[in-house]
């Protein structure tokens, strides 16, 4: 059996466009990373924009067996 836990991680502020950028996938990239080495395994990810373009955020879900 599995436990889940979802976490958001919000990513830096845009101004002209609401996409990740090489920044923001670096700190995708260390966030996966520090999960993976407390036994969590990523199970899927979202980026969500927001409707203004402002903040983004990536909403991440992770598993480990109980």
């Amino acid at each position: 059996m599995y436990i889940y836990k979802t976490e958001i991680l919000t990513v830096g502020t845009k101004w002209f466009s609401d996409k990740a950028d090489e920044n923001d996938a670096a700190l995708l990239d260390q966030f996966l990373n520090e999960r993976s080495a407390d036994g969590w395994e990523l199970v899927t990810y979202d980026y969500m924009a927001t409707s203004v373009q402002v903040k983004g955020a990536f909403v991440i879900t992770f598993r480990k067996q109980q």
